[in-house]
């Protein structure tokens, strides 16, 4: 079976990896692009990353970021000049941002790069940037208007988010990778990712709703919220803050038009009833996934209910 999928950060990477477990390359996945940005001349992808990092079975799960194992000299050395290290660089992350940089530099394209660097990796799942052209997704908070991993890293997202833009969004165009990979699928699935700054810039790429829509295919979203919580503890946040109340019903509701399926944790079980008024079928499991082992089971019920 042929899926491609959406996604972002720790919860877009870990459903991602269950799927590249089941149908392995078969699997295409368009990743969040609006968190990239530079440092120490350097061009990171903070998303890109996580999922590659994740498909190539290196991640550091304890962090959520980052490479198991890594060490961290190269950061110390930065501290010691006095240079920003707010955002922790390990040693053998370091190589990815060097070659990225070089490689784009070069005049390759984010996505060719992209897929260059997973393949090295040993990941047999196609990674896809959401757009070549650079997307910065920009927070207005009480302490003012903030890149996003200004927000998220540097700040800890504790500023209280009033709204959020994506700069150099209406110059992103979907590629011709992401549009094979869309037109070709027997499934398109959302995996649990923040609907706001995780999803939605993707899904704002000239083109992409587009695309999905006319998808005469599954399109099956997995809430990031179980219990009114999520386990990066911001998205929730980011619910309140814009008046919303974190819910399973509420990410239903704001996907509603791109997706037709609906999967949700069964301590959510009673929201049911809401989705499906919406229009959409639904799946009760247990949609948290800690282990390998929960992902797979997950990523293989979702592709048995598409069958």
């Amino acid at each position: 079976m042929k899926l491609t999928a959406l996604g972002s950060g720790v919860g877009g990477a870990g459903l991602a990896d269950g799927l590249q477990r089941v149908v392995g390359e078969n699997l295409a996945v368009i990743v969040n692009t609006g968190d990239n940005f530079d440092l120490h001349g350097l061009r990171l992808a903070p998303d890109l990353d996580t999922v590659m990092y994740t498909l190539a079975d290196i991640a550091n799960s304890e962090t959520g970021s980052g490479i198991a194992g890594d060490t961290f000299n190269n950061l110390d050395m930065i501290s010691r000049y006095g240079g920003e290290d707010w955002f922790r660089i390990g040693d053998r992350e370091l190589a990815t941002h060097l070659l990225r940089t070089q490689l784009l530099k070069g005049g390759s394209t984010l996505t060719r790069t992209t897929l260059s660097l997973a393949q090295s990796l040993g990941v047999r799942a196609r990674i896809l940037p959401m757009a070549n052209e650079p997307v910065a997704t920009i927070v207005n908070t009480n302490a003012g208007e903030l890149a996003f991993q200004e927000y998220f890293v540097h700040r800890r997202w504790q500023p209280i988010l009033k709204s959020y833009r994506f700069y150099g969004i209406d110059k992103a165009r979907v590629t011709p990778e992401i549009t094979a990979a869309l037109q070709t699928a027997q499934a398109i699935i959302f995996c649990p990712s923040n609907p706001f700054v995780g999803v939605e810039p993707i899904l704002s790429v000239k083109g992409m709703r587009d695309l999905i829509k006319q998808a005469r295919v599954p399109r099956i979203a997995v809430s990031p919220i179980i219990g009114g919580e999520s386990l990066d503890g911001v998205t929730a946040k980011m619910f309140k803050e814009l008046g919303m109340e974190p819910s399973a019903f509420q990410v239903a509701r704001l996907l509603r038009g791109a997706i037709d399926r609906f999967v949700l944790d069964r301590l959510d079980e009673a929201q049911a009833p809401l989705i499906k008024d919406l229009g959409m079928r639904v799946w009760v499991t247990d949609t948290l996934v800690r282990t390998q082992a929960d992902r797979e089971r997950l990523a293989r019920e979702i592709v048995e209910w598409v069958s």
